[in-house]
C-alpha cells in the first residue's frame, strides 16, 4: 500500500512540475514587418491609424506585438535590401505601403504573408491572381486608383470650365500608373480634354515637369501616385502657385503641406482596415483565402488658402462637397 502511495506521489509531483514548466515558457510575441517607400515622418497619420487598428483588435505595440519599421526615405533602390532584411529576422507578416514597397517584399518571399495597404491594380501588378482569390502569398487593400482618375478629372473642369488642356504628372515605372492614365484618357475625350503626360523618374524632375507643362499651355495639373512626388510635397505645391496652375493630387496631405484640391480613398481608412489581415494572418488565416478589399470611404478635400494664392475662385456647388476645407 505505501509502495502504490509513494509512486503516486511521485507521478503527482512530476506532472505539477511538468505544469510549472510549461506554464513559465515565454509566449512568443507576433513580429510584423513594416515596409515604406517613405520616411516617418511624411505619413504619420497613416502608420498612426495601422496602429489603432491593432489595437482596435487587441494587438497593442511592445505588448502583445512588435512591429519592426523599415523606411527607404524615398531612396526606392533601398526597399529590395529592408525587404531582404525583414525576411532574415523571420518577421510573422510583412506590411507595405504602396506599389513600389509591395514589389520588393514580393520579391524578397513566397512564404512570409504580405499585406497591402495602398495598391492601384494589384491583379495587372501581379501581386494576385484575382481580388476574391489572391492565391499567393500577398492580399490586402486596393485604392482603386486606377478608376478614380475620371472623377479627379471631373473636379478640375467644375472648378475650371474652360479647362482644355491638362498635365498628367507621375512616376511612368509605377505599378498602376499605364492603367490610370488609359482611364484619364477616356475620361479627357468625355469633357473634351487634352492630356499632357509628364514623368518625374528622380526628384530632379519636378522642376522639369513643372515648366514643361507651363510651357504647353496647360490650364491645370492632374498628379498621380508616386512616392517620389509624395517625399516632395511643400516643393510641388510650391511650385504649382509660382505656376499658378491649379492642382488635384492623389492624397490629402498634399493639400494640407499647400495644394490646392485632392481626391480619393481614405487612406487613413486603408490602413486601420490593414490591420483586420494583419490580425487573420496572425491567428492563422492564409493570404490566398483572404479577398482583396476595395475602399469604402473617400475623401474630398480643399484649400482656400492655395486658390486665393493662385487667383482661383472654387464654385459654391463644389466647396459644398468637400469633406474638409482648409482655410
Amino acid at each position: 500500500m505505501m509502495k502504490k502511495l509513494r509512486v503516486w506521489l511521485l507521478v503527482i509531483f512530476f506532472v505539477a512540475n511538468v505544469s510549472v514548466v510549461h506554464a513559465q515558457q515565454p509566449t512568443k510575441i507576433p513580429r510584423i514587418g513594416y515596409l515604406s517607400a517613405l520616411s516617418p515622418s511624411s505619413v504619420p497619420a497613416r502608420t498612426e491609424a495601422f496602429r489603432r487598428g491593432l489595437g482596435e483588435l487587441g494587438h497593442f505595440e511592445g505588448k502583445s506585438v512588435v512591429i519592426e519599421y523599415r523606411y527607404s526615405e524615398g531612396n526606392l533602390d533601398r526597399l529590395t535590401e529592408l525587404a531582404a532584411e525583414l525576411v532574415r529576422l523571420k518577421v510573422d507578416v510583412i506590411v507595405t505601403t504602396g506599389p513600389t514597397s509591395t514589389r520588393a517584399a514580393k520579391e524578397s518571399t513566397t512564404s512570409i504573408p504580405i499585406v497591402m495597404t495602398n495598391e492601384a491594380d494589384p491583379v495587372a501588378s501581379g501581386f494576385v491572381v484575382s481580388l476574391a482569390r489572391p492565391g499567393g502569398n500577398i492580399t490586402g487593400l486596393s485604392n482603386l486608383a486606377p478608376e478614380i482618375g475620371g472623377k479627379r478629372l471631373e473636379l478640375l473642369k467644375e472648378v475650371i470650365p474652360k479647362m482644355s488642356r491638362v498635365a498628367v504628372v507621375g512616376t511612368a515605372s509605377q505599378a498602376g500608373n499605364a492603367q490610370s492614365l488609359k482611364e484619364l484618357e477616356r475620361a479627357a475625350a468625355a469633357f473634351g480634354v487634352k492630356l499632357q503626360s509628364l514623368d518625374v523618374a528622380a526628384p530632379k524632375d519636378i522642376e522639369i515637369v513643372f515648366r514643361a507643362a507651363k510651357k504647353g499651355g496647360t490650364h491645370a495639373v492632374l498628379l498621380l501616385q508616386s512616392p517620389i512626388l509624395n517625399a516632395h510635397r511643400t516643393q510641388i505645391a510650391e511650385l504649382a502657385v509660382k505656376s499658378r496652375l491649379p492642382a488635384i493630387y492623389f492624397a490629402p496631405e498634399f493639400v494640407e503641406d499647400g495644394g490646392l484640391m485632392s481626391y480619393g480613398p481614405s487612406l487613413n481608412d486603408l490602413f486601420r482596415r490593414a490591420a483586420t489581415f494583419v490580425d487573420k494572418i496572425l491567428k492563422g488565416r492564409k493570404p490566398a483565402d483572404l479577398p482583396v478589399e476595395q475602399p469604402i470611404k473617400f475623401e474630398f478635400i480643399i484649400n482656400l488658402k492655395a486658390a486665393k494664392q493662385i487667383g482661383l475662385t472654387i464654385p459654391p456647388n463644389v466647396l459644398v462637397r468637400a469633406d474638409r476645407v482648409i482655410k
